[in-house]
């Protein structure tokens, strides 16, 4: 074929034909049989809660080791823990917040792009808000693969396994080597060993909800837990210690981000199915057998061997329940590093961080490997877990990450309900103050554990919001100083048309960051080499605020000159953009490309510092950095190496 691109024919209507649409059901993944989708959900979005109660109760009753429990505390911290899981989770996340997707999607950054095309605008506010979720689900995906794991661990210290041999010595080995394996085992994907996280946290659910009713009858006073008063008296009545245990009892909603994160891989109905259904009675039941099993034994407490998670097992059963929570803790460390994998993609589609290497471990567009991801939470992993050596050392840093995350998600989804649902700013304030009270409870209950290893997680995010913050100004910047030394595209054209270069034969293909103006590839190869290709197309990549694009809205063709074309190719912010599919998909609705005598053109940019920066030295010293971390064009947008030209330039900052 001649030319690359060509008019398509148009059908016998005189209409050009159209790639067909994607059928929504498609496009979300979720045309999947009902069950397996339920059956999915618990394997990967409930991970991280259903292995709260190896450490909730325990940290919140931490304080008895020295001044004992009585049984006003016991029957109060246990309604705070079930009331937590009704009121913050069930309510808010599972009937509430989940009806606020973006076409499928949810999360902190899938909010703040579904409020800003509610305001019908960008905002700071928003924006701000955004990067905040963003940075703390950061410290989140570090401390929760070390304290899940860690608790599990923790079991080997325990009389029923003492007696057979003393663990003590190797349980942070024993943790490291765990962990270590798990993010070494990333870069071969998950594809093959997910299918049996639902059946393995099935199993988990039961035997725990099984020990839970079966330690009920140790002491039935534990059901009047269920008055939420009793969690409201010993709250109110023992002062700063109430207000300290609160900041533990939230231990037990941790994973309640997972739910509305997840949304986009499993669909609402599945969820909400798994966690009413299954999850949320298998919790309580075991929370209530903990709190009967101490009020029963209240001695345990003292011991430093105390942990009612275990201790609600036989001897016997003591190693098997150890083996299988141990399991659960990994799943659930999974699906934080997936979910961690996905957030990053997502920020560098909406432009927060560089491009970083992302390798797809299956066919699934969900299953990612991003290397310098992986590498940066292992070794913080490892950090945490050598610093602070115990889960309970660990819960204090572990509230302020989610509670912080938790209270930006409510404030997004104020601007979501006033003005997309279109409620009455009355009734809209009701609700979702209602929330944030009892998010800003939660949150300044952890903001009390500040010095005993709360700084952890608000370090974690200071650093990702500062390097979130220096790439988007640093880009802002670098993109208005190479428009201002720029040629429009339509000055462009008209020079050559009178000019008149030298055209070669084929197709240039030159990747640019603003269409409006002529790319730097462009103007190097007409300085340098005085040629211009037969047909040259300025291609645009753009990001959406919405997860997925249809295939029918996935590129823009104009024709701006004879033989000068301008695509836009559109992606969604769940989505990688690889440019040699959306050619063929062009290809296929009768646009004409010959791969073969096309030329890919991308810039190089070799960035040095400028004394008129409009930013600190160090914020031009991080950007720099930042942007040799990035991988080059060809590997992000999947370009067939061997049809790339790169021109590369020195810019200042």
């Amino acid at each position: 074929m001649a030319d690359m691109i060509a008019e398509p024919q148009a059908d016998k209507n005189g209409a050009a034909p159209q790639p067909p649409a994607v059928a929504p059901d498609d496009q979300h993944g979720h045309k999947h049989a009902f069950w397996p989708m339920v059956l999915g959900s618990l394997g990967v979005v409930y991970g991280d809660i259903g292995t709260s109660p190896l450490y909730a109760l325990k940290s919140s009753l931490e304080h008895a080791k020295t001044t004992g429990i009585d049984r006003v505390e016991v029957i109060g911290i246990v309604s705070l823990l079930i009331w937590a899981l009704i009121f913050t989770v069930t309510v808010k996340y599972v009937l509430f917040l989940m009806r606020a997707d973006n076409r499928g999607e949810g999360g902190t950054l899938a909010l703040m792009a579904l409020a800003q095309s509610a305001l019908g605008r960008q905002t700071k506010f928003v924006f701000l808000m955004g990067v905040a979720g963003a940075a703390l689900f950061s410290g989140d995906a570090i401390i929760t693969p070390a304290i899940s794991v860690l608790s599990a661990v923790e079991g080997l210290k325990l009389p029923a396994v003492q007696k057979y041999f003393d663990f003590t010595p190797y349980v942070l080995p024993i943790t490291v080597l765990i962990l270590f394996g798990l993010f070494m085992a990333q870069s071969r994907g998950t594809a093959k060993v997910a299918a049996f996280f639902g059946p393995i946290m099935v199993l988990f659910f039961a035997v725990i909800g099984f020990l839970g009713a079966k330690h009920i009858w140790d002491a039935p006073l534990i059901l009047t837990a269920a008055n939420p008063v009793n969690g409201v008296v010993f709250l109110f009545s023992h002062g700063l210690q109430g207000f300290t245990t609160l900041g533990l009892v939230f231990l037990a909603v941790t994973g309640a981000e997972a739910l509305y994160a997840d949304m986009g891989h499993f669909g609402r109905l599945p969820i909400q199915v798994a966690w009413v259904a299954f999850v949320l009675p298998a919790l309580i039941l075991n929370y209530l057998g903990q709190g009967a099993f101490i009020l029963h034994n209240p001695e345990v407490v003292r011991g430093d061997d105390f942990s009612p998670f275990f201790q609600l097992a036989p001897d016997w059963a003591t190693i098997p329940l150890i083996i299988l929570a141990t399991i659960a803790t990994i799943i659930a460390s999974q699906a934080v590093i997936t979910g961690a994998y996905s957030i990053v993609r997502q920020a560098i589609q909406l432009g927060l961080l560089p491009r970083l290497e992302i390798i797809h471990t299956s066919d699934v567009e969900g299953q990612i490997y991003i290397p310098r991801v992986n590498r940066l939470l292992l070794i913080g992993v490892l950090f945490l877990v050598v610093i602070f050596k115990t889960s309970d050392s660990l819960a204090n840093a572990y509230g302020i990450a989610v509670t912080g995350t938790m209270v930006v998600t409510t404030s997004l989804a104020f601007i979501v309900v006033w003005k997309q649902w279109h409620w009455p700013l009355w009734a809209t304030a009701l609700v979702i103050a209602a929330f944030l009270v009892v998010d800003l409870a939660f949150f300044a209950a952890n903001l009390v554990k500040v010095l005993d290893g709360g700084w952890v997680p608000l370090l974690l995010a200071a650093c990702s919001m500062i390097v979130m913050w220096t790439w988007v100004r640093g880009t802002h910047l670098l993109n208005e100083k190479t428009d201002r030394d720029s040629i429009p595209t339509t000055e462009l054209i008209k020079m050559l048309e009178k000019s008149k270069p030298t055209r070669v034969p084929g197709t240039a293909i030159f990747l640019t960051g603003s269409p409006d103006y002529a790319p730097s590839a462009l103007m190097h190869n007409l300085k340098h080499n005085k040629v211009v290709h037969e047909r040259v197309v300025l291609m645009n990549v753009k990001t959406e605020n919405r997860p997925r694009i249809g295939d029918d809205k996935r590129y823009e063709i104009e024709k701006i000159a004879d033989n000068f074309w301008r695509v836009t190719l559109h992606y969604g912010f769940m989505e990688s953009p690889r440019i040699p599919v959306a050619l063929a998909a062009m290809r296929k609705a009768g646009y004409k490309f010959e791969i073969m005598t096309t030329s890919f053109f991308l810039g190089r940019r070799s960035l040095k510092m400028s004394p008129t920066s409009g930013m600190p030295r160090w914020q031009d010293r991080l950007y720099i950095a930042l942007s040799k971390q990035a991988s080059n064009a060809t590997d992000f947008f999947a370009i067939p190496s061997d049809r790339v030209v790169e021109l590369g330039a020195q810019v200042t900052v």
